[in-house]
């Protein structure tokens, strides 16, 4: 595994927040989109782990999202962005705090057989089998789970690889596997179909239990969920007749409440109101049916909550 070692004592971090994220892989472009969308100014100079944020006492130190969470447990790293399958996995739950969910690098944890294998549909047809995976300790514990015995009496073969874990039931080494599923486009590709979802897993922003910049972790969590919350809603408004209010208010309830402002025109009112972007299309036709007009829906760049 790929490591890192950072410490505050090296020149430029000292009286900086140390905040960890995804140097490459499959959640690096969206953290560096999170980060633009917060305010996070730096520039990462070629080869370097390394930046200093211009525009707040923070270093970025870009790190193998593997070794994140073990980072921040340790104290090493005051903040980070890493998957929850990772912190799982290093068994670092009890360490870090959990401070919001990011609701990008989505996927599943699943136990994969080839399809062929018709006698093979559930995970329990695979004990005592041998499973490859680069989730060792997650694998071991479902399996003795499924065994009903401790992890050091269990009789299934759980072998470590770093990639291509696809590939290890045709190329003979392995009964079944253990690996992450976004599309499924790969194990279909590989013959393999699952049998069996260990965790469902997505990027989380995480913190140490000891902070030693506390106002300043509360100030990102905070800009994260406004733009977390931003990406969720939009702002709907629409004129209506004020004895319509009442249904109108029911149908789109808002965050918190509409907001109301009466109108020259007698008995009309105006409402802004946030609508989730996956109901939107249903509570404009709702409000359309029940008297709402001038109905019009507006971005939100970002919000705090």
């Amino acid at each position: 595994m790929e490591s890192s070692f950072i410490n505050a004592s090296l020149p430029d971090v000292a009286d900086r927040m140390l905040f960890a994220v995804p140097k490459k892989g499959r959640l690096y472009d969206q953290c560096l989109n999170l980060l633009n969308h917060i305010g996070i100014e730096f520039h990462r100079k070629p080869r370097h782990d390394i930046a200093l944020v211009s525009n707040m006492p923070i270093a970025l130190v870009f790190l193998p999202a593997a070794d994140i969470a073990t980072y921040v447990a340790k104290g090493n790293i005051d903040l980070g962005i890493t998957g929850l399958d990772i912190i799982c996995e290093s068994q670092t739950a009890d360490d870090v705090a959990e401070l919001t969910r990011l609701g990008f690098g989505k996927c599943k944890l699943q136990v994969q057989t080839p399809a062929i294998n018709s006698s093979v549909t559930s995970a329990q047809d695979l004990v005592g089998q041998r499973i490859v995976t680069s989730f060792v300790n997650l694998t071991k514990q479902r399996f003795a789970e499924l065994e009903g015995v401790s992890i050091d009496r269990m009789k299934t073969q759980v072998r470590f690889v770093s990639g291509s874990v696809e590939a290890a039931c045709g190329l003979g080494l392995a009964d079944g596997i253990v690996d992450l599923v976004e599309s499924g486009d790969t194990m279909r590709a590989a013959g393999l179909h699952a049998i069996d979802t260990i965790l469902n897993t997505e990027s989380v922003l995480i913190t140490n239990c000891h902070q030693r910049f506390p106002k300043l972790v509360e100030t990102i969590k905070q800009r994260v969920e406004g733009v977390l919350m931003a990406r969720r809603y939009v702002l709907c408004q629409y004129n209506i007749k004020r004895e319509s209010l009442e249904r109108a208010c029911v149908v789109a309830s808002g965050r918190q409440a509409p907001t109301v402002t009466s109108l020259e025109a007698e008995d009309w009112v105006a409402v802004s109101v946030m609508i989730e972007k996956k109901e939107l299309a249903n509570k404009m036709d709702q409000l359309k049916e029940i008297g709402a007009i001038d109905i019009l829906v507006l971005q939100i760049a970002n919000a705090r909550t």
